[in-house]
């Protein structure tokens, strides 16, 4: 299962619409049979996508450089987040 580029536009962030998005993927993970574990990478850029990860219980799994010309020239970093699914197999 994969969800690309969830965002809120700027108007209509601050209305907890990114907070109830992101439960309702979580939701949607854990009944499905067989998935132990939500992941996810962000951009080191993104300061606000970053914190709301982190308060709906994601905790960083790793860090590393893009592997492209670009992303070893700009340094640009890619944070990893996982969140364990409990009760999981």
């Amino acid at each position: 299962l994969v969800l690309k580029r969830m965002s809120v536009r700027k108007d209509y962030r601050g209305l907890g619409i990114a907070t109830a998005l992101g439960r309702t993927a979580l939701a949607f993970a854990q009944r499905q049979r067989g998935c132990r574990a939500v992941v996810l990478n962000t951009l080191m850029l993104q300061h606000e996508a970053r914190a709301l990860y982190e308060r709906l219980g994601f905790r960083r799994h790793r860090r590393y450089v893009l592997p492209t010309a670009y992303g070893r020239l700009a340094n640009c970093t890619v944070t990893t987040y996982r969140y364990d699914l409990s009760g999981a197999p």
